[in-house]
């Protein structure tokens, strides 16, 4: 019944039904027999979104990404059903034999089990599965097993075996890669063991193993995904408090964030730079690390936009970083009029650009939209990580902040280390984010200790 009704080409049918007028609504329902009223709340794949349904093709495990309410649980609930039930209740399923993992044994049961979105909320009376608290296990009528095991000991999964498996937020678990290795020796049962994993990403090992193995599959959704089935104030307060975060990407958006040992710049020191609006600033200049292309399979053009307070000691001053106006597959025209139009609208002083690739085109570029821009051009004598270093001193000193909204940003900055950028292509924004603070602050302070020489 997915995206089959007419005149629609909505992803499911509950979508239609929530777009459906009134009497649209009625019309459908009414030309329901008793016997298909009765079953439509548990036809999962009438109501499923796309994230909660899996994907077609040869898969051992399926990796649902998401948010913190975006369904995860609800879709490893049913999925578990589809494996275990048959056609009609007491008829055998294509699995028998199931695990059920969590962190403890009370997560098994209180969520994947008698959670609102967990198997017995999901199943229908007829085939509803019956919970053995002293074994820990729920048994079907048509006696297919779910056994509950806690990761917090992985030996309890040495020695049973299965022919399918529900693990759940895997990414949290202290013992994961144990207990994911004792569950893989044990799935074994069957012409086509398989599993279903639901976790809010976190970058942890295990799950990094797991998603770049080519066996498995994945599905992603943001927790607005599932916003009607949540409440309204639920996502204004986390929106407003976590909105641009990485803290919020992850649990929100359900992003896997990069992250590597010994970077520049970590998530924790970057979730302290927070803050909602900036002060008034003394300089705000916009800096420019022009891709060496212009076309599709470029790097991005970083452009951010910095400001600071210069009064008093070197010591005093503090930055802040207002936007990240980046552009992507940009030709010069495109990215130098986006960095024109930021400094109007932050009333920038000055734009600073790195020439190392585009030389005297870079100004040239820039001047041919605005002549009288003021500009500085940067070249770089030392590699990024250099550069880089001195403007992370800066940040473990609390001098630079960052308003919300630099995601794309800070996920950069996570993966430059001493040694180099570690991320894909290109660290184009922390470029330009270097080239600013070294312009507002590092060169400002250096000169203003300089000795003067007194004439004689």
């Amino acid at each position: 019944m997915r995206s089959t009704l007419p005149g629609h080409g909505l992803r499911s049918g509950a979508d239609w039904i929530a777009c459906a007028t009134p009497e649209e609504q009625a019309e459908f329902l009414t030309g329901l027999s008793e016997g298909a009223l009765l079953v439509l709340p548990y036809l999962f794949e009438f109501w499923a979104l796309p994230h909660q349904l899996p994907p077609e093709g040869d898969w051992r495990s399926w990796v649902i990404l998401g948010g913190r309410g975006a369904g995860k649980t609800r879709a490893g609930a049913e999925w578990v059903r589809a494996q275990v039930e048959g056609s009609r209740p007491m008829d055998p399923g294509g699995s028998r034999r199931v695990a059920l993992v969590g962190e403890t044994l009370d997560q098994v049961r209180e969520v994947m089990v008698f959670g609102e979105s967990g198997i017995l909320a999901c199943s229908p009376p007829d085939r509803r599965p019956k919970w053995e608290a002293t074994r820990k296990r729920l048994v079907w009528p048509n006696g297919a097993v779910a056994q509950a095991f806690s990761a917090h000991e992985p030996e309890s999964l040495r020695g049973p075996q299965f022919d399918a498996a529900w693990v759940d937020e895997l990414a949290k678990w202290k013992k994961a890669e144990d207990a994911w290795d004792m569950l893989q020796f044990g799935l074994r049962l069957g012409p086509h063991p398989r599993q279903c994993v639901t976790t809010t990403p976190r970058n942890v090992p295990v799950l990094r193993a797991i998603l770049d193995n080519p066996s498995t599959v994945t599905t992603h959704a943001p927790t607005e995904a599932n916003r009607a089935y949540l409440a309204a104030s639920f996502l204004d307060e986390v929106r407003a408090r976590y909105a641009g975060t990485r803290l919020g990407r992850q649990e929100l958006d359900g992003v896997l964030l990069e992250a590597v040992e010994g970077a520049l710049w970590t998530s924790a020191m970057l979730e302290t730079t927070r803050i909602d609006a900036a002060p008034e600033m003394d300089r705000v200049v916009v800096a420019v690390d022009p891709p060496v292309t212009g076309h599709s399979g470029s790097d991005a053009c970083g452009i951010l936009v910095v400001g600071a307070r210069v009064q008093g000691d070197p010591q005093d001053w503090r930055a802040v970083v207002l936007e990240d106006a980046s552009v992507t597959a940009a030709s010069p025209t495109t990215w130098a009029e986006a960095a024109i139009a930021a400094m109007e609208r932050h009333g920038a002083e000055r734009l600073v650009a790195e020439v190392n690739q585009g030389g005297d085109l870079v100004e040239t570029v820039l001047r041919q939209i605005d002549p009288l821009i003021p500009y500085r051009g940067v070249r770089a004598s030392r590699g990024k990580a250099a550069r880089a270093e001195p403007v992370a001193a800066l940040y473990e000193q609390g001098r630079v902040a960052h308003l919300r909204g630099l995601g794309a940003l800070e996920d950069q900055m996570c993966l430059m280390t001493p040694q180099g950028f570690r991320g894909k292509g290109s660290p184009d924004r922390v470029d330009a984010l270097v080239w600013a603070i070294h312009d507002l602050m590092i060169e400002p302070a250096a000169h203003w200790r300089r000795p003067r020489v007194r004439s004689l």
